[in-house]
């Protein structure tokens, strides 16, 4: 346009602006910005709120402030858009004092204004202060209502986003895709079933259209919170499928440990022209992993680079050497590791760790424990999983040599927490919790489970325990895990044979997950537990992983 004489106007900047800023360009800015000056534009207030915005996003706040200070427009009425494109970029640049001297500036605000100012906050973390400049506004709109319901499930606050979400309905304000896609993600989080079943016959009943964002939405939260059939049902309603859809399926069929459904699935993507990205090949590459497919896993590990150009990530490794791990190849994991062309982090030694965990292998897992202390001193896991491997075994002297270095290096474990919905309410438990208003039914129906258990061959794993004391206190030790506590609560609180749903941010012990199986054949009940790695569906005294997690 320019080498052809055809002189821009205002019209022509914003939009030459706007592709600069997506470059993430600085340099091209700032020669627009000279481009401006030297067509006699700089003064035009819609190519000032463009300047502004476009250094902004390329992080150069300093230049946005100077146009913003330059501008004689600023404190006369109509000028709000200028205001809330500086505030959203204090926001985002994380300079909330700015943003809020600025807010406190304006010569007039919109509903913008006060949205921008309190995803700020609600990004930052400061919820109390985003929720109180959210009960100030005087007026809310669904962007107000998606910025506060996002924004607490991204803090994880899962429940105080759906309680929002449902106050939202309750005024009577629709929620836009956004505000339904963050709801959904709340409820997959926590494992609300019965909150996201809900949500999904709101949806049905308030003319929503099944499009690929909610699709994949549902989809995702009917695999997390367990009902695998269900968002199997939800993907096939879904006429637009992108990648991400196919992946979340994907995923859910493989963190359920259905190998040959995600196979299949796997291959049905490729036949409707999608090509497979690095994240799918993480699912499937977790389905192998989860039902000890070793040879197909090593294949797809070479297909995504030879069929498909893509390079492995370290997540991609990390699999690898979690296949070779849980198949009991720990030498095989080993030199996998050793053979890598990038230097395995953390996570690689770790899962090469939780392999030796449970094939007992102490020498290697003392080499294991070294690297993942001499990366992340600070880590817990490391700590307590060679504790264990050393209390398995009865080496109590180095147990308690492990634990005085982590005490002297002020390393703390990490709590271990469970969730269980029951009536659409939320409860969680953590170890040895005796907080909650039926702790002494939750313990006596707790006692209840394990005598049954014992008569009918039941044994506690006592080697899930840390100390060197005597038998009977370990059993004590071991009765009060989050998952057991949840699980009691789960069948004082429901009808007989109804089916309960449990989810654990750490991996369950190889004595809850005993006492699950006994548990499910005793009571009639399925017991659906998340735990950190995948799910386990316990019914009549089995288990969907067979045993092979």
């Amino acid at each position: 346009m320019l080498r052809l004489s055809v002189r821009p106007d205002r019209l022509t900047f914003p939009f030459v602006l706007k592709s600069s800023a997506a470059l993430l360009t600085g340099g091209l800015g700032r020669a627009l910005h000279c481009e401006i000056v030297k067509f006699g534009l700089e003064l035009d207030s819609f190519v000032r709120v463009s300047l502004v915005d476009m250094y902004v996003k390329v992080e150069a706040l300093g230049l946005a402030l100077q146009v913003f200070e330059e501008s004689p427009e600023k404190n006369k009425s109509g000028s709000v858009l200028l205001w809330n494109v500086l505030i959203n970029g204090c926001c985002k640049a994380g300079d909330l004092i700015k943003a809020m001297e600025l807010f406190e500036a304006m010569p007039e605000r919109n509903s913008g204004s006060w949205n921008s100012l309190i995803n700020g906050f609600m990004r930052k973390g400061c919820l109390d202060r985003g929720m109180e400049l959210f009960h100030k506004m005087p007026e809310k709109n669904v962007v107000s209502w998606t910025t506060m319901v996002t924004g607490f499930s991204q803090n994880g606050e899962h429940e105080k986003g759906l309680s929002i979400f449902f106050r939202m309905l309750d005024e009577g304000v629709r929620p836009n895709d956004l505000t339904v896609v963050s709801a959904l993600s709340a409820c997959a989080k926590i494992g609300a079933l019965k909150t996201g079943v809900g949500i999904h016959t709101y949806l049905s009943s308030n003319g929503f259209w099944l499009n690929r964002e909610i699709g994949t939405a549902l989809v995702d939260m009917y695999a997390k919170c367990g009902n695998i059939e269900t968002a199997s049902r939800v993907f096939s309603k879904t006429k637009e499928k992108d990648l991400l859809t196919w992946s979340v399926m994907i995923w859910g069929w493989a963190i359920h440990g259905c190998f040959e459904e995600a196979l299949q699935c796997f291959e049905k993507m490729k036949s409707t022209g999608i090509k497979p990205d690095g994240a799918v090949f993480l699912a499937i590459l977790t389905a192998c992993s989860h039902s000890g497919q070793v040879k197909q896993g090593l294949y797809f590990f070479n297909s995504m680079r030879l069929d498909y150009s893509i390079e492995p990530t370290m997540k991609h490794y990390t699999l690898i050497v979690d296949l070779f791990g849980r198949a009991g190849r720990l030498h095989d994991a080993l030199s996998f590791i050793q053979s890598m062309p990038i230097n395995p982090d953390f996570v690689i030694w770790g899962a090469l760790f939780c392999a030796c965990r449970a094939h007992k292998n102490i020498e290697m897992a003392e080499l294991a424990s070294e690297r993942l202390q001499q990366l992340e001193p600070k880590h817990s896991g490391s700590y307590v999983f060679l504790s264990n491997i050393y209390a398995g075994v009865g080496r109590w002297d180095d147990v308690e040599r492990v634990r005085v270095t982590m005490k002297s290096r002020g390393v703390e474990k990490d709590p271990g927490w469970s969730y269980i919905e029951v009536d659409g309410q939320v409860h969680s438990f953590v170890a040895g919790d005796h907080s909650h208003e039926h702790a002494e039914e939750i313990y006596l129906k707790l006692e209840d489970i394990k005598v049954n258990a014992r008569l009918q061959g039941y044994m506690p794993e006592t080697e899930w325990v840390l100390h060197n004391i005597e038998e009977e206190e370990k059993e004590d030790a071991l009765g009060s895990h989050s998952e057991k506590l949840a699980l009691a609560f789960g069948l004082i609180s429901t009808a007989p044979g109804m089916t309960i749903r449990i989810v654990k941010n750490l991996r369950v012990c190889g004595d809850c997950h005993s006492l699950m199986k006994y548990a499910s054949k005793m009571s009639h009940t399925e017991i659906v537990l998340r735990d950190i790695k995948r799910f386990h569906h316990f019914k009549d005294g089995a288990c969907s992983c067979g045993d092979y997690w």
